[in-house]
């Protein structure tokens, strides 16, 4: 049996055309770096274990079972025909559709041949696994043998364990494999089949079937249940208007809840754990504040992060806070501050769906942990929504199993054990984002994945409903935003009221504590009347007109100013009262005037102490006017942080063509007759006097010169050039392959040589 050479490959790479060379170098980059030299080169690259092994992780299941029927022909070894392929793959399966799994190989240079003549790469086998098409090796035992004739004179339970093992993979595990004992002492059904030679001894528990009778027992079936077609996936078609309508819902919480954690860790930054994270409490304290799942605050704390909206600070007890990025994400556009989260998304080399689950060491896997970190996952995911895209605009799948049974399918050898959860994850946290809505991708998603956050941003903005300038102020103290508020009248609602639901429309709650929260903000009793005067498209109640005025009252009756700082009060009784309380002894409060305390300490602290104390003091400037002197929330430098992708881009066809090019130079170079040769020693280039000489002797005869070049990249090739002009460190020729004329460093090159008539 003659054994298929990597220089049949290399021949037949050879004969191929441009177009097909550059398909190969696409659909499978990695031969393509460094540049080949030529196609030798490309067919040893293409043989190579880990090339094929990669190359067979984008193979569909059918074309992967072809691939198997071929190596089950043996066409690692030998040349097989279309014939014995289909037969291996069974009658059922169209002729047709292994003619395009064959046209998939061929592309790939996994296999080539014509119908009559096919072979494949040796190292095939070993990427296959050891039981291609689920089916053993051979027996030598059984070799000349009519197994079926074997077969008819089983018992049943022998019977049912050979079916057991020909149905699925054809190993299995036995004590009674200990060891063979002859037929008359057998006892059990693996004792009889292994002294009759129907089952291999692998070792002390372990058992084989033989190939020869996985195959009698499939009958006309060889390769089993074939898989010729993708599983069905079901869907629905709705209205576009609907899917992106609601998405933008979607994404308008999103947003809300991204604000809500900036705000939080603003004024009580989480600390990262000393094994890097977010802990537990932390996130179950902000899922509460949020009144979501811990699920969804994993998801936006990561988003967060890779947005640079938070970092962890670089101190001796680090905290995660917010950056002065996340200053800037605030006060832009809700369309542009979605884009930002959601091509940050895309793009992130992380799973958040990991987080909770537990690591090889059985522990918690935290958020923002560098456990999450997998440099696959965008690639993972543009996979998934890519499915999605593949779908009419509006319809959706029915069911994520379906689509991860869809993936599965397409690929097989991609995902490993997280693959079905990897496309849950993805669809969940897409719905999260906007992207999806009842299983159909969005129109802003198929913006962000053809165009980039631009073109989504755009197309998520066209989504979302038209900003309200007004509220729906109710009896009962409740306030209705109809819609997303205008940016101004928005801060200015979350300043007095707490959101008590959100959704199309949300619902604010207005108490005590949020008017006092206001007025510390500065705003006064008449800047609050205003507000609703102005903004409120119903009555105002009255209830909430003196609950304004009440609160207001309260609290304007104690101001405070600095000396370090200074307390004022026309109420002598409640001067007194706060001089000779525990909170005025800490902060060391001393009467200068009538209705005048002072303390040595800053007054904003002040302030927080009487607050504490049950006291409703309020800050004024050098005028006596309301201002807020809340602290504006903890912000730390953004560091740069190195961008890379997890996985390179493909070459693009202006450089596919260039590639193809240098190896068929590469494959003139080698195929020429050399004459008089210059080797330059020491690594050095082409400065030498006989070198110049035999450049500058081909130029003025117009002959061709075999050269060796080494470019800027430290790619080696060799060329033969047609020489025009030698001089200025620069040998300028036509590249007889290509018909243009280039230039070479003579510094780089390595050796010349005359080309022989």
């Amino acid at each position: 049996m003659v054994r298929v050479s990597v220089s049949t490959l290399t021949e037949w790479l050879r004969e191929r055309d441009d177009a097909a060379l550059a398909r190969l170098l696409g659909a499978r980059p990695d031969l393509a770096t460094p540049i080949p030299a030529d196609t030798s080169v490309l067919a040893t690259r293409a043989g190579s274990r880990a090339s094929v092994a990669r190359a067979a992780e984008s193979l569909d299941t059918f074309t992967l079972t072809v691939l198997d029927a071929l190596l089950l022909c043996d066409a690692d070894t030998r040349s097989v025909t279309l014939a014995e392929v289909a037969a291996m793959l069974g009658a059922k399966v169209p002729r047709k559709r292994v003619r395009e799994a064959l046209a998939t190989l061929i592309d790939l240079a996994l296999a080539w041949g014509s119908d009559d003549a096919l072979s494949v790469v040796p190292s095939a086998r070993e990427a296959a696994g050891m039981f291609p098409g689920g089916l053993g090796r051979r027996s030598s035992e059984l070799d000349g043998k009519d197994v079926t004739d074997l077969l008819s004179g089983l018992s049943e339970p022998e019977r049912r364990l050979l079916a057991t093992l020909a149905e699925g993979q054809p190993t299995g595990r036995s004590r009674d494999a200990n060891v063979i004992v002859p037929l008359e002492q057998a006892e059990t059904p693996v004792q009889k089949l292994l002294a009759r030679g129907l089952l291999l001894r692998l070792d002390a528990e372990t058992v084989e079937l033989p190939r020869q009778v996985g195959l009698a027992l499939r009958g006309a079936n060889p390769m089993g249940q074939v898989k010729a077609n993708p599983p069905p996936v079901q869907t629905t078609a709705r209205n576009l208007s609907t899917v992106d309508s609601t998405a933008a819902g979607e994404a308008m919480e999103l947003i809300r809840h991204t604000e809500s954690l900036i705000s939080a860790w603003s004024e009580d930054p989480p600390a990262v754990l000393r094994a890097g994270g977010l802990g537990v409490r932390d996130i179950r304290k902000l899922a509460r504040e949020l009144q979501v799942d811990e699920a969804r605050v994993t998801l936006l704390a990561e988003l967060a992060l890779g947005a640079g909206l938070v970092i962890a600070t670089d101190t001796t007890s680090p905290q995660w806070a917010p950056t002065t990025q996340a200053d800037v994400w605030l006060v832009a556009s809700p369309s542009q501050r979605w884009a930002t989260l959601a091509s940050c998304w895309l793009d992130l080399p992380r799973l958040p769906g990991l987080a909770g689950s537990k690591d090889i060491r059985d522990k918690v896997i935290a958020p923002l942990s560098e456990e999450l970190r997998r440099p696959l996952a965008p690639a993972s995911r543009r996979r998934v929504l890519d499915a999605l895209g593949e779908f009419e605009p509006g319809t959706g799948v029915d069911s994520v199993d379906d689509l991860a049974g869809l993936l599965a399918w397409r690929a097989p050898r991609r995902g490993g054990r997280l693959r079905d959860d990897l496309v849950h994850w993805t669809v969940r946290e897409a719905q999260a984002l906007g992207l999806v809505a009842f299983g159909a991708l969005t129109s802003a998603a198929r913006g962000l994945l053809a165009d980039g956050p631009a073109a989504a941003a755009k197309q998520m903005a066209e989504a979302m409903p038209t900003p309200v300038d007004h509220v729906l102020v109710q009896a009962d103290l409740t306030v209705v935003a109809p819609g997303p508020l205008e940016q101004t009248l928005a801060h200015e609602i979350n300043l007095v009221a707490d959101v008590e639901s959100a959704g199309g429309a949300t619902v604010y709650r207005i108490s005590e504590a949020s008017i006092r929260r206001a007025l510390d903000a500065g705003r006064t009793s008449t800047d609050l009347h205003e507000l609703f005067r102005t903004r409120s498209r119903t009555p105002v109640p009255q209830g909430l007109t003196y609950m304004i005025d009440d609160v207001a009252r309260r609290h304007g009756r104690l101001r405070g100013g600095t000396a370090m700082s200074f307390l004022r009060c026309d109420d002598e009784t409640l001067l007194a009262e706060v001089a000779s309380s525990p909170a005025g002894a800490r902060l060391e409060l001393r009467k200068i005037a009538p209705g005048v305390l002072v303390s040595p300490v800053p007054l904003a602290d002040v302030l927080e102490e009487l607050r504490a104390a049950g006291f409703a003091p309020s800050a004024e400037d050098s005028d006596g006017r309301l201002m807020d002197l809340r602290p504006s929330g903890l912000r730390v430098p953004l560091r740069q942080r190195a961008k890379g992708t997890a996985i390179p881009k493909p070459p693009s066809p202006e450089q596919l063509a260039d590639l193809v090019s240098a190896m068929r130079a590469g494959d003139k170079a080698a195929a020429t007759r050399r004459g008089r040769t210059v080797a330059l020693a020491g690594g050095r280039g082409a400065d030498t006097s006989e070198t110049l000489a035999l450049l500058q002797e081909a130029a003025a005869q117009g002959r061709s010169v075999f050269i060796g070049y080494v470019d800027g990249n430290g790619t080696a090739s060799q060329r033969v050039i047609e020489p025009i002009r030698v001089g200025a460190g620069v040998l300028e020729g036509l590249d007889s392959t290509r018909s243009e004329t280039h230039r070479f460093a003579l510094h780089r090159i390595t050796s010349a040589s005359l080309v022989e008539d």
